[in-house]
């Protein structure tokens, strides 16, 4: 009987016995060159991202609302834990889906949904790839012993949008156009709070601020966002003094009211 010569189907995803683990993706390069350096989607990622799309016509991403840092050796003696491992919260956000779980700054996360944490970055990745509402049990080391928290994740999107709309820059009457600095303004200025100035004009320019200066308080009250600085500006008469900081220095400039 002569042998059959019917071809085997091929499924379309998997070519010499290998399948698709991700999908390349681009590359910025100052120069256009990228030096054998390549870059790709998890396939797992991509499916996922892949599926919102078609279910709701859109990628939302979750978000914890936390900070967090990977446990070193010498973290983990001082949290009394048995091996450097977890994701260690150095920050919540109020109102966020941390907060709501309980979470503090000093708890180590140990599990998501089950998963062991070996890293920081493990966390992030694996709360990122989550959809806002989805169910969360974190298995947290507090004070020498492990707890379980539970929540729903939030939306990365949503927050990415307040933010964006809470640093717009805005105009005073002191023809200031001020936004808020981000938090890593305010770290390589090693300051808590500030205005950066984005344009002067009228009163302000004639007092000699100028636009990269950051505002940091007005008659001594340090000012966090253009709300607070507008209103402490009201309730004044015919001058206020405001602390610029410029580079490393840091004057008082007074600005007449009119």
């Amino acid at each position: 009987m002569p042998r059959s010569t019917r071809a085997t189907p091929v499924d379309p995803y998997l070519t010499s016995r290998g399948a698709v683990v991700g999908i390349n993706s681009q590359i910025y390069s100052n120069s256009g060159g990228y030096q054998g350096v390549a870059f790709a989607i998890p396939i797992n990622l991509a499916g996922q991202v892949k599926d919102q799309i078609v279910k709701t016509g859109k990628v939302e991403h979750g978000r914890l609302g936390i900070e967090v840092q990977t446990v070193n050796q010498s973290l983990a003696e001082s949290f009394k834990l048995s091996s450097p491992a977890g994701a260690l919260v150095s920050k919540v956000e109020p109102d966020s889906a941390a907060a709501h779980a309980g979470l503090k700054a000093g708890d180590v996360v140990l599990k998501y949904n089950g998963t062991a944490i070996a890293e920081a970055g493990q966390l992030s990745a694996r709360v990122g790839m989550a959809a806002p509402g989805d169910p969360a049990t974190l298995e947290v080391w507090r004070d020498g012993k492990a707890i379980t928290l539970t929540t729903r994740v939030g939306s990365a999107t949503h927050v990415a949008a307040a933010d964006e709309a809470a640093d717009a820059p805005k105009q005073t009457h002191l023809g200031l156009t001020l936004r808020p600095l981000t938090q890593e303004e305010r770290g390589q200025a090693g300051i808590s709070s500030g205005l950066v100035v984005e344009d002067a004009q009228g009163r302000a320019a004639a007092a000699g601020i100028q636009p990269g200066d950051v505002v940091l308080s007005v008659d001594g009250t340090p000012v966090r966002s253009v709300a607070q600085l507008r209103e402490l500006v009201h309730k004044h008469g015919k001058q206020v003094a405001l602390l610029i900081q410029r580079g490393d220095s840091r004057i008082f400039v007074p600005v007449a009211l009119g």
